[in-house]
This record gives structure tokens, sequence and C-alpha cells, in this order.
């Protein structure tokens, strides 16, 4: 894996750990956000597509072995799920994961970041694309994708627009 690897767990995490913050969410609020941000991709260990329903099913596996309430384990488990694209939340914690999860999208690294997943896809076989393809679909993608807290549209939307804008400038 060279995007959803443990690289982009932390990096899930941290961006998680900093919008929390700044959506000014409890103590315990932010200890679930970041166990989830932990556990979204861990599905991937088992298989590609439907990785957030086995990332639930590891979360629920090993999390009552540290003292996680089942109350606890199902709200993570609805917080992996709201991840799966494209990505619908219902709650400020589901909101607060979904955009840490596409954080990148708003950052100088995106590029980086974008052709590492590009490179996992042509290696797995999941969607081979030439560069103008995977730009085109890069492009599809800024386009429909909307931060859903204040504190990522605040800090990540001019971002994503310059980055969305620079690709249109080369590609388009």
């Amino acid at each position: 894996m060279y995007y959803h690897d443990v690289h982009h767990t932390l990096d899930v995490y941290h961006s998680a750990e900093r919008i929390a913050t700044l959506e000014k969410v409890s103590k315990h609020e932010k200890f679930l956000i970041k166990t989830a941000a932990l556990f979204h991709d861990s599905g991937m260990l088992r298989t590609y597509t439907g990785h957030e329903e086995a990332s639930c099913e590891i979360a629920k596996e090993t999390l009552p072995k540290y003292g996680y309430k089942p109350e606890d384990i199902k709200c993570i488990c609805k917080m992996i799920m709201t991840t799966k694209l494209p990505q619908s939340a219902s709650d400020q914690l589901e909101m607060i994961i979904c955009d840490a999860d596409l954080d990148y999208l708003g950052r100088e690294d995106f590029y980086m970041i974008s052709h590492r997943l590009k490179l996992e896809w042509n290696l797995l076989n999941i969607n081979k694309t030439t560069l103008r393809a995977w730009y085109e679909l890069q492009i599809r993608f800024l386009e429909n994708h909307n931060y859903f807290t204040k504190a990522a549209i605040e800090s990540r939307n001019r971002g994503k627009q310059t980055n969305l804008e620079q690709i249109k400038k080369l590609f388009i």
C-alpha cells in the first residue's frame, strides 16, 4: 500500500485531533475520534473493497480488550463507516473524521499524496489511469467534495481551491 499505509493513518489521526480541538469537542469525544482515525482503514489488512466494514469488525474484535464500552465501539464504527466514499456525515464526530480523512485535499502536499493513491490503484489494478485521466478524476473529485466542519472549511477550502485551479491550468 502506497497511500493506505501507516503514514495515512497517522495523518488522519493528527488531522482529526486538530479539527476536534478547533471544533471544541469533549475530551471523551476526541478520544473516540482519534480511535476511529486509527482504525478507519485497518480493514485494508483484509480487503480493499468494503474495507470500512472490515475495519469495524477489527475494531469490534480489538477494542473490548482495552476496556472500550459497547456504545463507544458503536460510535467509533459509525464514524468509520462515514469515511466510505461518497462521505455522508450526520453528526459532528462523523464530520470531523470525514474532514480529517480528506484533509490533504487542501494542503500543499496534495500532489505527493494524490500520486501515492494513483500508484496504489495502478499496482493493485483498482483503477489504472494515465496521468491525464488521473488529473481529470482529481478535478471531478475536488469539484464535488465539500468539507463539513467550520474548522476544515476555514483551514483547507482555500488550499483545495488552489490545488483545483492549478490542475485545471495544467490539464484543461
